[in-house]
């Protein structure tokens, strides 16, 4: 790619990202801290990327997406998962009209721009599964008719340890699925002074809607030329190949790994290195884009086996041998 088509690249992601300074600062009203979740909220945001958020209660998963949706002019919906939800419940369902003598669909809460769908593991699977056409199509089928879903359409999932009390593991065909797992933290002493300070005593807070479906819908076409060089785009499938058949890169994982991560993590860590480009000004991908987004991308589509659980590695344990095995062009 010419420099000069970078130049106006660079130019063009001036003027469609200048609403993200307006979104970090409302979200900041409320959300103080965890810049980690912000970022990677907003990744998936532009790239339409659907979002899995874990950690245990109380670490301001809810508040952070629902801050997040309060800043864009669209339709949000809350779906809070209990044991006892149906699949209609979420897709909408066909309603007899006695003076017609027909049926009509009554579309569900998924007809929405963003979902927020609260502790999505204490829900049984078939509910979890309910939700695999809307992530993947962007579409609902009620009765025999199909329904287009709103656009952007944004999945945000939080989700309790597998160890809490009444919790489901997720399918691994809905898991990956998820553009991103993020794992939720606890914040730091001076971040919880701060939380405190704020949230105990004031007033609430307001956060205004500060941009649009359409903004939104722009900037993701732009981030869609931003320029991917060939070494890095080797790169990343040199890194999800790795986590399939490490003997190839010299990594001794192969007791440890049952299932690598599927091509669907080659695709959907390119688009999320655009996106981090995107949100730092830039018309081209760099490694650290790629580094900066591994982890989220991969963690939840590597298979331990029963060996590595034994030795308490996680996935993220593998995926640093990975990146340690594999040169940086």
């Amino acid at each position: 790619m010419a420099s000069v088509d970078i130049q106006q690249l660079n130019e063009q992601i001036q003027a469609d990202s200048a609403f993200l300074t307006d979104i970090r600062t409302e979200v900041r009203k409320v959300i103080i801290g965890q810049e980690y979740i912000v970022e990677r909220l907003l990744v998936g945001l532009l790239t339409h990327g659907h979002i899995l958020l874990e950690g245990v209660p109380g670490l301001a998963k809810t508040l952070s997406v629902q801050t997040l949706a309060r800043t864009i002019a669209a339709r949000f919906q809350r779906i809070q998962f209990t044991p006892d939800l149906l699949p209609a419940d979420l897709t909408g369902t066909m309603v007899f009209n006695p003076k017609t003598g027909e049926f009509h669909p009554r579309q569900g809460p998924l007809f929405a721009n963003l979902i927020l769908a609260d502790e999505i593991n204490r829900a049984p699977a078939k509910v979890q599964s309910a939700l695999l056409e809307a992530m993947q199509e962007r579409q609902v089928t009620i009765g025999d008719t199909t329904f287009p879903l709103p656009q952007p359409f944004l999945v945000l999932a939080t989700q309790n340890p597998i160890e809490q009390e009444g919790t489901y593991p997720l399918p691994e065909a809905q898991v990956d699925r998820f553009m991103l797992k993020l794992r939720i933290t606890y914040p730091s002493r001076k971040e919880e002074r701060d939380i405190l300070d704020r949230m105990a005593t004031a007033p609430e807070i307001l956060v205004r809607s500060v941009v649009s479906p359409e903004q939104i819908l722009r900037a993701s076409e732009t981030i869609r030329r931003i320029y991917v060089d060939d070494k890095l785009k080797d790169y990343v499938v040199n890194l999800v190949c790795a986590t399939r058949t490490p003997a190839e890169f010299g990594l001794d994982l192969k007791s440890l790994i049952d299932y690598g991560a599927s091509p669907r993590a080659t695709i959907f860590l390119i688009r999320a290195a655009m996106a981090h480009a995107f949100l730092n000004g830039r018309g081209f991908v760099i490694p650290e884009d790629i580094k900066a987004l591994a982890l989220d991308v991969l963690r939840h589509r590597i298979i331990l086996s029963y060996e590595a659980e034994s030795e308490e590695l996680t996935a993220d344990d593998l995926i640093a041998r990975v990146f340690d095995a594999i040169p940086v062009p």
